[in-house]
């Protein structure tokens, strides 16, 4: 009798065997296993990711210029390796503080003008009710798809001292004209507004998108509380649009030290004695390439425009992660 086990336990030859040990997965079985799952997307993104490879990547080998004094009959990987004495073309140059402030200077104004004004259109935009609104959007976005070349003929058919547009209004009321390519403070303006005419139509679209993504439920509810306009866009809209904000301001600081070549070389058109004004490092960079043939160089400078440019991103957006992090961009 003591060996009969206790009722409703079962005996030791019922009871269940322990489970196997589940085998895991290695870390190549999972990859394999998710490729096989999305193989159609994969397929898809093949030609993008091809194109982006052989584009921006591999092009990057090149930047092993920056450290060499390339020559051509040695190659990129033959050439004498010079480590960091390429940079100091920049910094030693006779020019580097005005070049360089002249970059950062133009960069942050076109930035916050930019995006002062986009946003403004946007929210006008975003209150017309007229059928015309593609018409003003089409005309907003059409400066954008111009080339600088063309740009910079534009503006020459404005400021050219004898027949441009502006000294023939200047002389009808009696005005002293002027010689725009040969002055230097004018540029201080011509060039920002330039720049915002022909870049302001995409970032309005931007923020105008962003705008129509909003919920409409806002809207109806603050209308019964009996808010004007001018509240629904200052505490809705202009909220809800605080992480698109963000996220363009942090991309346009990465180009805060890399100029618009096109913008600086073809509209003032490269005319010396306007340099003070108009000169930045792309375009100083560009001519002592084209003059004395000084690759390496060159390559430097582009090598540094990309390190302050990525630093100047990563940094922006641990700043903003500190303040708040939902709205950083990584």
């Amino acid at each position: 009798m003591s060996n009969i086990p206790p009722a409703g336990l079962p005996s030791s030859q019922e009871q269940p065997a322990a489970p196997a040990p589940v085998k895991r997965k290695s870390w190549l079985a999972k990859e394999l296993w998710h490729i096989r799952r999305n193989r159609e997307l994969i397929l898809l993104a093949l030609p993008g990711v091809l194109f982006k490879l052989v584009i921006a990547y591999l092009p990057m080998v090149g930047l092993i210029l920056a450290f060499k004094y390339f020559r051509y009959d040695q190659g990129i990987f033959g050439s004498k390796w010079v480590g960091l004495a390429n940079f100091e073309f920049l910094f030693k140059a006779q020019d580097a503080f005005r070049i360089i402030r002249n970059t950062l200077l133009y960069n942050i104004s076109y930035i916050f003008l930019t995006m002062a004004v986009s946003l403004l259109l946007a929210l006008l935009l975003n209150e017309l009710t007229s059928k015309l609104i593609k018409v003003y959007q089409t005309t907003l976005f059409l400066p954008y798809f111009i080339s600088m070349v063309l740009v910079g003929y534009i503006g020459n058919a404005f400021l050219d001292f004898e027949n441009g547009y502006l000294n023939t209004i200047f002389t009808f009321f009696g005005l002293n004209t002027h010689n725009w390519y040969l002055e230097t403070t004018p540029w201080i303006f011509i060039l920002p507004l330039v720049a915002l005419w022909k870049g302001v139509g995409f970032s309005t679209l931007v923020y105008f998108a962003g705008i129509t993504g909003i919920s409409t439920d806002y809207y109806e509810a603050a209308r019964l509380d009996g808010a004007s306009r001018v509240q629904m866009m200052t505490r809705i809209t202009l909220p809800l649009l605080k992480p698109l904000v963000i996220i363009l301001f942090i991309l346009g600081l990465g180009n805060i030290f890399r100029g618009d070549f096109g913008l600086h070389y073809f509209v003032p058109n490269n005319v010396g004695p306007n340099f003070p004004t108009t000169d930045i490092i792309d375009t100083y960079v560009y001519r002592a390439l084209t003059k004395l043939g000084d690759i390496n160089s060159a390559a430097a400078v582009g090598f540094l425009q990309s390190v302050v440019g990525l630093v100047t991103v990563v940094t922006a957006n641990l700043i903003v992660r500190r303040i708040d992090k939902d709205n950083a961009l990584f």
